[in-house]
């Protein structure tokens, strides 16, 4: 797919892997709106790369609503790449066998409103919008990226909503690309590994404890690079014939339970 003379919105796309993936877009010619939560990233971002910056809440229906059109109103919309998400570490019951100590219902609610419904609302959404546009030589309207995580299938102690939340994207990637394939529009989903996004750098030795983590990846022995995974989502996009497929781009690791 040809991304020249058209627009491309990154949820998450002010840092990490999302900021990757909107320069990747935009040096293909794309104009990327980036939509974040984060106004100063987001902003010197789109300066950046000559894109738009959207300051967005996915859980917030309305405000995706004015995204997708603002989007749409620059250049037809032919890509979406969901990279927005949360997460959190809590174990599903307490040590002292009462229900008040339990994964709280409200933080296992957060991660499931941001990760999987705010994804699906954004699909929706982005892919009603594509749905108008003139199809290209191959008939194709549009391409789709989500991102998952590896610990949809590997899932580690503590990471339930998390794994809960990018299993269910995993699992709806077929059925979104039977769905939205009468349109012209593809859907693939990518499962990253250990990531170097600025997530470390809260740790008290950030390089340390990344060697540590990189350490357990087969090979090569290091985290992997916001822009190993925007070559991905560029290929995703742009391959006409990648649909209906999730990809791990994780060095092999498998993830122990903890």
């Amino acid at each position: 797919m040809e991304l020249t003379n058209t627009t491309a919105i990154v949820t998450g796309g002010a840092s990490g892997i999302g900021a990757a993936s909107a320069r990747a877009l935009a040096a293909k010619g794309a104009t990327v709106l980036i939509a974040d939560l984060n106004a100063e990233l987001g902003e010197a971002l789109a300066s950046e790369i000559n894109g738009v910056f959207a300051q967005l809440d996915v859980t917030k229906t309305e405000q995706i609503t004015e995204v997708v059109e603002q989007a749409a109103s620059i250049a037809p919309l032919r890509a979406l790449v969901n990279s927005a998400g949360i997460a959190n570490g809590i174990r599903t019951i307490g040590r002292d066998g009462q229900i008040a100590s339990a994964f709280p219902l409200a933080k296992f609610t957060a991660v499931i409103s941001v990760n999987l419904i705010g994804t699906f609302d954004m699909i929706r959404q982005a892919a009603t919008v594509m749905s108008r546009n003139e199809p290209d030589a191959n008939g194709g309207r549009g391409a789709i990226v989500n991102m998952a995580s590896v610990a949809a299938f590997d899932g580690q102690i503590g990471q339930v909503a998390y794994s809960f939340s990018k299993g269910g994207i995993v699992g709806a990637t077929l059925p979104l690309a039977r769905d939205l394939s009468s349109a012209g529009i593809r859907v693939n989903t990518i499962a990253p590994g250990l990531i170097d996004t600025p997530i470390y750098n809260s740790f008290p030795d950030p390089d340390a404890f990344k060697a540590q983590l990189g350490s357990s990846v087969l090979f090569p022995k290091r985290l992997g690079t916001p822009d190993e995974l925007a070559s991905m989502v560029l290929e995703l996009v742009t391959n006409d014939y990648m649909n209906a497929e999730t990809i791990r781009v994780d060095g092999g690791i498998r993830l122990p339970p903890k």
